[in-house]
């Protein structure tokens, strides 16, 4: 399905919105990205468990940062060594949750996706492993690694909503995916968003 919905046009802004906070953070879908962006890219990489396709998720440790303990693919910075998107990938997802690089079959891309508050440009790479990984967090970058099912997406009371408080004086209305007892909400479930609509495409 993945690599026949990969085939057609991306679902790329429609879908991503369909899990952006509101009020919508209109610069995440701007054409004009600040010339001082960093570049980044995660890895979704699907492996073989107990008959079903799963893709590692990671919660990332309790720090003073934006990102503090929140859901994500494995993924990070693009270096300078780093030759493309995909290097950055599949160097991050062996630092971080020590998947081979050799042992991802490469599939293609998502949407990239601007993140504001960071000032990253995300590409997802998508991929596939033939056997599961022995994954091993990075334990000052991993606190957990979370193995999700992609079946388990099919549940409607996996998608959910609530109204998340950033700051005193500041809320957004939040929709969000609860795998495993914990809020995968922003760039990552706009991001899980594209590729479940690329799935479904993969279908007609």
């Amino acid at each position: 399905m993945l690599k026949q919905g990969i085939k057609q046009p991306l679902p790329g802004e429609k879908a991503q919105r369909g899990m952006s906070p509101k009020p919508v953070d209109s610069r995440k879908f701007s054409s004009d990205i600040p010339t001082t962006h960093r570049k980044g890219s995660v890895l979704i990489l699907f492996y073989p468990n107990e008959d079903k396709a799963f893709f590692p998720l990671i919660k990332r440790p309790e720090y003073l940062g934006i990102h503090s303990g929140q859901i994500a693919f494995p993924g990070g910075k693009m270096e300078e060594e780093d030759q493309d998107e995909i290097e950055t990938a599949l160097r991050e997802a062996w630092e971080e949750v020590a998947i081979l690089p050799e042992q991802v079959k490469l599939i293609g891309k998502l949407s990239n996706l601007f993140i504001p508050a960071s000032n990253f440009l995300v590409s997802p790479i998508l991929g596939y492993s033939e056997s599961k990984p022995d994954f091993v967090p990075e334990e000052r970058e991993v606190a957990r690694i979370i193995e999700t099912s992609v079946s388990s997406f099919y549940d409607p009371q996996i998608r959910k909503r609530k109204n998340l408080l950033i700051s005193e004086n500041f809320s957004l209305d939040t929709p969000y995916f609860d795998v495993d007892k914990e809020m995968v909400w922003g760039a990552t479930a706009m991001i899980l968003n594209e590729l479940l609509e690329l799935l479904e495409n993969g279908k007609k």
